[in-house]
């Protein structure tokens, strides 16, 4: 199954939505880098719900070391500067979904460096961004989708 990276979330709700997620569906969740929040939140514990011990979560400190320990995968990073929609992508299923933090995203030097293998979710030009809950969400369900997954 695909493996959701979270580099930096810094608003535990959303996370706890995204660790739900994953228990839902059989995904991975890594936590890379600085948290901006404590894995004892109550935010976060509340929007994961009962879903914890159904739930395969990895931290990390760096997401180049995810990188290096998984030298076979495919690591695609989400982003609102990308022209390459996430529909587009053949996903495979030890692919990794990167996703930055809530207010800055993923740093312009990382998504230049790996452009190819950057990936987008259209909407209308004169919004900004979409939750990041949403975002993964969509992004999971494609993978699951294309790979015919049975849940």
């Amino acid at each position: 199954m695909i493996s959701i990276v979270l580099f930096e979330p810094e608003i535990p709700q959303n996370t706890g939505n995204i660790a739900r997620l994953c228990a839902c569906t059989g995904a991975k969740l890594y936590l890379a880098g600085k948290l901006g929040f404590t894995l004892s939140d109550k935010y976060l514990k509340r929007a994961g719900l009962d879903y914890w011990d159904k739930l395969d979560i990895i931290r990390i400190d760096t997401l180049e070391e995810l990188i290096q320990n998984n030298p076979e995968s495919n690591f695609y990073y989400f982003t609102t500067k990308s022209k390459n929609i996430y529909t587009k992508i053949k996903y495979k299923a030890n692919d990794f979904f990167v996703f930055g933090p809530e207010t800055r995203g993923l740093d312009e030097k990382l998504l230049k460096e790996n452009s190819k293998f950057c990936a987008t979710i259209p909407m209308k030009k004169e919004t900004r961004s979409l939750n990041l809950s949403n975002s993964v969400a969509i992004a999971v369900y494609e993978a699951i989708r294309q790979l015919d997954i049975k849940l």
